[in-house]
């Protein structure tokens, strides 16, 4: 069976992209990389598509029916399937995002439809979440909406600043992305609205909770009793 042909656009330094060339490399895996776009010339993901043999340019058109038009034009040119979007920071133009409707992906650092646009990350520490995650989503003309293909939870730490989550959940992201673009090559995917079945797909049978359930156990506080009270009085 034929691969399919999949092209990455970036911004920055291209770990994602990594993850999806490694899973790539198999060629077991039912798509390949055919082409990788940047809107920036100092991108480091670049010099990743080149130690991999994989077609990749630049497009700096900073007005956006000029970026959407000269995408779209290397895109088709090299026979572009399915547009996976990784770490690409600017917005696309309405009319690019619906000429690949339904074949265009994205991965979002956040469990959407939480925290969505900049600095996600930031987001849930502010309000004070217990998990986080990434999502990968088919891309709509709305920013970070869209049928969501796949989610990674992970917890938040009570020690955890915007560097350390961001690194928890990036972990996460190259393992999911990988299974997203796989599921979407093997046709597996069927969007109905705004929600997405997976064929053969099985949810995990999980319950998290954070903190540990097995702190309550432990007997005891912290915190004395007194003060606990005293806070209690002030809210």
């Amino acid at each position: 069976m034929a691969r399919l042909r999949i092209g990455v656009l970036i911004s920055g330094r291209g770990s994602n992209l990594q993850a999806l060339i490694d899973a790539a490399a198999d060629p077991a895996y039912p798509a390949e990389i055919v082409l990788v776009i940047s809107n920036r010339a100092e991108a480091q993901g670049l010099r990743r598509a080149a130690d991999a043999g994989i077609a990749h340019q630049v497009v700096a058109e900073r007005d956006r029916t000029a970026f959407a038009a000269a995408a779209n034009g290397a895109l088709r040119q090299n026979g572009v399937e399915l547009i996976a979007l990784a770490g690409f920071m600017r917005l696309l133009d309405t009319g690019f995002v619906e000429a690949w409707r339904d074949r265009m992906v994205n991965i979002h650092p956040s469990l959407l439809p939480a925290f969505p646009g900049l600095h996600p990350q930031r987001q849930a520490l502010m309000a004070g979440a217990r998990f986080s995650g990434c999502t990968v989503h088919f891309v709509r003309t709305e920013v970070d909406t869209g049928p969501i293909i796949a989610q990674a939870v992970v917890p938040v730490h009570d020690d955890d600043d915007e560097e350390s989550l961001s690194a928890r959940i990036l972990t996460a992201e190259h393992r999911l992305y990988p299974l997203a673009l796989r599921l979407h090559a093997e046709g597996r995917l069927r969007i109905d609205g705004n929600r997405v079945s997976v064929a053969g797909g099985t949810a995990p049978d999980i319950a998290a909770l954070n903190p540990l359930e097995a702190l309550a156990s432990r007997g005891g506080s912290a915190i004395p009793r007194a003060e606990i009270s005293q806070r209690a009085r002030r809210r």
